[in-house]
Order: C-alpha cells, then structure tokens, then sequence
C-alpha cells in the first residue's frame, strides 16, 4: 500500500486509519511519502507501528514520490491509494479475489467503484484520449469536433468492464507489471502520470480492469485544490509531455500549439465573460509558469 502525502490534513490520517480497519488480510505494510508537507499531516501517522512514512522534504511530484513508495513495499500487489480516499470494508477481498482468479491474469492494474461524500458512484475511468480530442477539449469545441467522451461519463460505472484507464485514486497493480513498465514516468511531475502508467502496460499486453463489485470512498480534487494556478500549469505541462511521448511529431506539435496559443485566450474570454476574477488571475498565473517552463523542456529536456 502506497499512499502519496502532501498537505492533506486530517484525511490521511482517515485513510490510515480505514486501512488499519479493513486492510487486513490484504496489507502487508502501509508505506507513507510525504512530499514535504508543513501541516503536520505527516506527523499525524509518523508513529503508528504499521506505518513505514518516507520523507521527500519537498515536493517532488505524485509519480516519484510513488516509485519511492513501491521500493519500500516488496508485495506481490501494489495498491496507490489516495490520502483523500478511504477504505470499506468489502473494498479489498472482493478485489483481491478477482485478481488472483486465473481467468483474470492478463488484467495487470484494477480500479473499484469509487463513491463521493453523497454516496454517487464517481466517473472513474477513462478512454485513452487522442490528439484530436485534447485539442477539442482546449478549444472547448468537443460537442461540435463529435469525438468520443474520454471520461466515460456516457456509462454509469455499475458494471464490471475493461477499460483503458483506471483514476489513480485507487490504482491496484500487479508487482510484475510496475516493474515492467518501469514505474511512473516521473517527467510527469501532477496529471497524466497513471494515464501513462495504463497505456505503457496496454503496449506490453497488460488490461485494465474496472471492477464494480467493491466500493471505497474517494473525495476528489484532493490537496490540488489549495494550489489552482499550479494545478492549472501541471495539467497543462502533463498534456504537453503526453502528446509527445504518444502521439506522431505532427499531432503533438499542434496540440503544444494549441495548448499555448489558442487555449489561454478561450480560458481569458470565459473568465471575462463569466466576470470571475479569480479565474483570471489563476489563468494568467497558470501560464506565466507554463511559459517559463518551456524553454527549459525544448532546449534541455527538463521537465521540473
């Protein structure tokens, strides 16, 4: 069990504690990274017995942080498990059941039925988005361009299936799969990390399964919530490093293109339009990042 810590309060203290209540006999040891956080979450687990807690002392981003939590945990599965999300009692044996059966041996990384503080069943899956549709989607033209939902949300999610892509909320993953793909793609710094994890396991003939007949409880949003300018710049580097690591050279240049030039002003308009100051501020800020950490990415490669 890896769970990635940073600045989540009380939560991951609740996640702990629902791990220590149902995991068992499924959890073999909880291993903590805390990316440096300051509110004293992490000392809020430091010293329970059944917790290993890895300090980064700083922010070194959700798939490093998880590669360093999987090296501490030498188990036949690894979960990723976020701090906002919690455990259920059926959440595990039900799951654990279904990976071991031999007519699921292909499936390499399994997600669950992912419920909110209303009790809705969340939309936790996802097709593996192309070029075209990234696009449509910075330009707010996916209605009109006609391409597929990405998000699955046309499915209800109360059935089992396989899919391209599980949220990285509750990621189950075959030991032997992890080590196959070779960890998180840590150029991925937020965003699109599992998105990738999902699709270099598809490369190698792993599936991915969402399985509906466990439940655990997933807030959503997360600690990103605290930073949204950030926010705003990781998803947008994510969707860059993405488009060039899975699409051909001409693809992924148009989506930078677009990602740089067009997107800014469609989400400058819908600020002014909609009289959000906030939104404004936070778009200008997002890309005032995005833009000094180009030339850093075009000329030497560097993704922090």
């Amino acid at each position: 069990m890896v769970i990635v810590n940073w600045n989540s309060g009380k939560q991951l203290k609740d996640c702990v504690d629902s791990i220590n209540k149902y995991g068992a006999p499924f959890v073999e040891k909880i291993v903590v990274v805390d990316n440096g956080s300051t509110d004293g979450s992490a000392e809020s687990v430091e010293f329970l017995s059944d917790v290993v807690l890895v300090r980064a002392n700083a922010n070194i981003g959700f798939g490093s942080a998880s590669n360093q939590g999987a090296k501490e945990a030498n188990t036949e599965y690894l979960l990723f498990l976020n701090p906002d999300a919690y455990l259920y009692q059926q959440s595990l044996p039900n799951v654990m059941q279904f990976m071991r059966d031999d007519a699921n041996r292909q499936t390499g990384i399994c997600g669950i039925q992912l419920v909110d503080e209303q009790g809705h069943v969340a939309r936790s899956c996802a097709r593996f988005p192309s070029a075209k549709e990234f696009i449509a989607h910075a330009t707010g033209l996916s209605h009109l361009l006609g391409t597929k939902k990405v998000s699955m949300a046309d499915w209800d999610h109360g059935s089992t299936r396989e899919v391209d892509h599980v949220i990285g909320a509750f990621f189950l993953v075959r030991r032997s799969v992890f080590d196959a793909v070779g960890g998180f793609d840590e150029r991925f710094f937020l965003y699109l990390e599992d998105l990738d994890f999902s699709r270099q396991a598809k490369y190698l003939g792993w599936n991915s399964t969402y399985f509906a007949d466990a439940q655990a409880f997933h807030a959503g949003g997360g600690t990103s919530r605290q930073v949204k300018a950030k926010r705003l710049f990781y998803s947008l580097r994510s969707r860059i490093i993405y488009g060039f690591k899975h699409f051909d050279r001409s693809s992924a240049m148009l989506l930078a293109i677009t990602t740089l030039c067009v997107e800014p002003f469609a989400r400058l308009a819908l600020a002014l339009a909609t009289c959000s100051v906030s939104s404004l501020i936070e778009t200008l800020k997002g890309y005032s990042y995005l833009w000094r950490w180009l030339p850093q990415y075009v000329f030497f490669g560097k993704t922090r």
